[in-house]
């Protein structure tokens, strides 16, 4: 299946939304009367970056095979670009480059017994594993209580694995769930939109992103604003049904178990001396008189 007109269109929408969020002021630009849209115009980011105005449209257009990385950064120099969206940037022009041969397809690897027993000697965090489509593959029994919304939840157990994009936008108890839930959801979405740039042959992915665009308005509006997320650490406030409103820290990490898929080991903990450590402790008191229940 030939995906290049719809990795374009990523490029020209990804391109125009940061072009949009931009005003001459920030950029140190003079002003000239009123504007019909919002953001800088086209040539106003060829002279950023140097460029011509019939290269950079081009470039908007979809164009970006066979585009230098020097060319590249200048236009994330030009837009502003954080690291992440650099980031996403590049894996867009790496994907529209000729493929030499056809793209394997991605499959799912076992985590390894090594990856379990380092996350059941986490006693005092929640640990778990991750893939790229942001499935739980693998955990410890503080996550696992820590996270039983989740697991049990419908979106879950019709499926058969827990995936933490199809809680946040399917399931109504998740606004619950999610104290902060707009920033649960901006997140979940562009943790996705990251690893669509780098896996766009990812078929399960686009499945994903498929179903989520169908269901949920919500996903929808947030996919469409093209936010990317890769680095995913900060502090999360969850309200749970045991222990009440937690308040913990959370970071996220590489992990390298295969090249053929990526993962990523998320850990969640409290402040020591905290309410939410009490209560995070109390959680896990809980989890170890409960029998062991499978990570789905």
């Amino acid at each position: 299946m030939d995906h290049r007109p719809d990795h374009r269109a990523q490029i020209r929408d990804f391109l125009a939304t940061r072009r949009a969020k931009l005003t001459p002021e920030q950029v140190g630009l003079p002003t000239s009367g009123r504007r019909r849209v919002p953001g800088l115009r086209r040539e106003e980011v060829a002279v950023l970056a140097g460029v011509s105005t019939e290269w950079y449209t081009r470039l908007e257009k979809g164009h970006i095979g066979g585009v230098s990385e020097e060319v590249l950064d200048a236009v994330a120099q030009a837009l502003r670009l954080g690291q992440d969206e650099r980031t996403y940037l590049f894996d867009l022009a790496r994907a529209a480059r000729p493929a030499r041969r056809a793209p394997s397809r991605r499959k799912d690897v076992q985590v390894p017994p090594r990856v379990q027993w380092l996350l059941d000697s986490m006693t005092m965090s929640a640990a778990w594993v991750r893939n790229g489509r942001a499935d739980i593959v693998a955990c410890n029994a503080l996550a696992r209580a820590l996270l039983a919304p989740v697991f049990d939840s419908p979106a879950t157990t019709r499926y058969g694995r827990a995936n933490l994009p199809r809680y946040v936008f399917l399931d109504p108890a998740s606004r619950r769930f999610f104290v902060d839930w707009d920033e649960a959801a901006v997140i979940s979405a562009a943790l996705l939109r990251a690893e669509a740039g780098r896996e766009p042959h990812d078929r399960a992915l686009r499945d994903l992103v498929g179903e989520l665009s169908t269901l949920s308005t919500e996903f929808r509006g947030q996919w469409a604003a093209h936010d990317v997320r890769i680095r995913h650490d900060g502090g999360k406030r969850l309200w749970h049904p045991q222990v009440g409103e937690l308040e913990l820290t959370y970071q996220s990490l590489d992990l390298p178990i295969s090249d053929r898929t990526r993962h990523g080991l998320t850990i969640y903990t409290a402040e020591p001396g905290s309410t939410s450590e009490e209560r995070l402790k109390l959680l896990a008191s809980l989890a170890a008189t409960q029998p062991a229940h499978p990570t789905r």
